[in-house]
């Protein structure tokens, strides 16, 4: 079994929402979704065996493709696809070649059946991250591809505005998570994602932006802990947290977005660390042997 982990830019339309999750359904396991209307994003969480798992994204690729249009976005998440970004995730190491090859194989499904430009990222992609695609939004990936920077891996090579290009990888779990900020403007939230972030020189395996939410008036620091080992989630909180102090601000709550392996919550509990928004309901083993009975 391996678990796929479909981010669409809709965020709004419970309809639609619905929709595209129930054609995610039609071979595999919905075990979650997560929709945020500020970021306008919903994040669907499902699993299954490798070829009803790829049957099914094609379908909940395809209907999103019909229900979403970039043209009308105004997300404060970044993307360059109607359907962003497609990982599979393998659950234990040894099923690490068997995510990879699935990827390879979605892509070149999508690419040919969808016909829309799709390009690897990850260990499939020459390392690359999606921020490495997604940075100066659809507008600039297009004139990167037209000036021959970058080459699509599967379909299309021309960008259709309306459903931009799809990012698809395979990686082990990840934590997304965000941390909202009492007290706080954007500028402080950029400041502490910026310090915390691997590449500005904080936490290994974390990737942080500071967000503003219009609609929802908060503000908060979004992050990906894409290492668990050396960056453990609650060791990342108590940093946000220390960053927070420091600058006269508070953390007030905090949102999962999608599930969370067990051991983020035997961690944190063994070190007396409490991570606001996360309990066992949202744990992946739990929902995983949930469907499995």
């Amino acid at each position: 079994m391996l678990e796929a982990v479909p981010n669409v830019s809709e965020g709004r339309d419970a309809g639609a929402i619905e929709e595209i999750g129930h054609a995610f359904a039609s071979r595999a396991t919905l075990l979650d979704v997560h929709a945020d209307a500020d970021h306008h994003r919903s994040v669907f969480t499902l699993a299954a065996d490798t070829d009803p798992l790829a049957d099914s994204l094609l379908a909940g690729i395809a209907r999103a493709l019909e229900l979403v249009d970039l043209r009308a976005h105004d997300g404060v998440h970044p993307r360059v696809g109607a359907v962003d970004v497609v990982p599979l995730v393998y659950l234990v190491p040894s099923d690490v070649a068997r995510a990879e090859d699935a990827a390879r194989a979605l892509a070149q499904r999508v690419g040919a059946e969808l016909e829309v430009p799709v390009f690897l990222y990850g260990t499939v992609g020459g390392g690359k991250r999606p921020a490495f695609f997604r940075s100066g939004g659809l507008a600039k990936l297009e004139r990167r591809v037209d000036a021959g920077e970058l080459r699509v891996d599967a379909g299309p090579s021309k960008i259709d505005p309306r459903s931009g290009a799809i990012l698809v990888g395979a990686r082990p779990p990840l934590v997304a998570y965000n941390v909202v900020l009492g007290g706080a403007d954007a500028g402080v939230a950029r400041a502490i994602a910026a310090s915390i972030r691997e590449s500005g020189g904080g936490m290994p395996g974390v990737q942080a932006i500071g967000l503003e939410l219009p609609r929802s008036g908060r503000v908060q620091v979004s992050m990906n802990v894409f290492d668990l080992e050396r960056a453990p989630l609650h060791e990342v909180v108590e940093r946000v947290r220390q960053e927070a102090t420091w600058r006269g601000v508070k953390v007030v709550d905090g949102e999962l977005v999608g599930l969370v392996p067990e051991r983020v919550l035997t961690e944190a509990a063994a070190a007396g660390v409490s991570i606001p928004g996360v309990d066992e309901s949202l744990v992946l083993e739990r929902a995983l042997r949930s469907a499995l009975l």
